[in-house]
């Protein structure tokens, strides 16, 4: 059973056991409905690790995940971990679609609630397809004409966010020089497999626009990002125990909240490689 959030997007999924066999016929349910809703969360779950590799399989494949160890004894899976008593700023507390500064970013991530705490953590989510919507005639076609140059430096290279000053962080970050490299994608997107246009991206990953000054082009990202987040465009995922949420990094920024101050938080991620028509 499918039940829309009644948000900009979003739906939970219940009555589907994803440790079990998947038939082409339900991966091509839920295909469906994620590319419909953009954000599942699929609730009572009994999954595993290896279950979650399965079912990022079925979904298309394992995406690239630079920048994080995977846990021990796997190779694409990586912990999204807080600990208890840890002080760092909050891990991806910023809007961002995953990746986007990959040549192929990854079209989808899955996240498996390992620990969840008894309140707050919940994850944010904005529909770019919505947002862009919603801009003017004469706006999009503005938008549609300028090409993003993306990069993980302020986040991953040694003097990024995640370099080495942030020290005592309880997620395996490995940052290096090679989060200085620059990739372009146009900053309106068409869906592969939709057809619909999205905003894709905002600050952090974007560096500059190619047609634009750099003053100029920070001014537009920083107006951008905050019609991006507007909250007519945001759903709020709150987690579950036994819980599995996968978005379209295509369609959807997200972001991370707190309030769990004390208490240990822990999921496992991977991401589903980019859609190759």
């Amino acid at each position: 059973m499918i039940s829309p959030s009644g948000q900009s997007c979003g739906a939970t999924v219940t009555g589907v056991d994803l440790e079990g066999e998947l038939s082409s016929g339900l991966i091509s349910e839920i295909r469906e409905a994620w590319l419909e809703h953009k954000v599942l969360a699929f609730a009572d779950q009994d999954m595993d690790d290896d279950a979650l590799e399965r079912f990022t399989l079925a979904m298309g494949g394992f995406g690239q995940d630079p920048f994080f160890a995977p846990i021990e004894g796997r190779e694409h899976i990586a912990a999204i971990l807080r600990e208890a008593d840890e002080k760092t700023p909050l891990f991806a507390e910023n809007w961002h679609s995953d990746w986007s500064f990959l040549t192929r970013p990854p079209a989808g991530t899955c996240l498996l609630a390992i620990d969840i705490p008894p309140a707050g953590g919940d994850t944010l989510f904005a529909n770019q397809v919505a947002a862009f919507e919603a801009l003017t005639e004469e706006r999009k076609e503005f938008l549609r004409g300028l090409t993003a140059v993306h990069s993980a430096q302020l986040a991953y290279a040694p003097d990024g966010s995640y370099g080495d000053k942030d020290v005592g962080r309880s997620m395996d970050i490995r940052p290096d020089e090679r989060a200085r490299e620059t990739c372009t994608h146009p900053l309106i997107q068409k869906h592969p497999e939709t057809g619909e246009e999205a905003i894709f991206s905002t600050l952090g990953y974007i560096i500059g626009i190619e047609e634009l000054e750099q003053a100029d082009a920070i001014a537009l990202l920083s107006e951008l990002a905050q019609w991006q987040s507007s909250d007519e465009f945001v759903y709020r995922q709150r987690w579950e125990p036994g819980m599995l949420v996968m978005w379209d990094n295509r369609s959807v920024l997200h972001k991370a909240t707190g309030g769990y101050e004390g208490h240990r938080r822990e999921l496992h991620r991977t991401t589903i490689a980019g859609y190759s028509g």
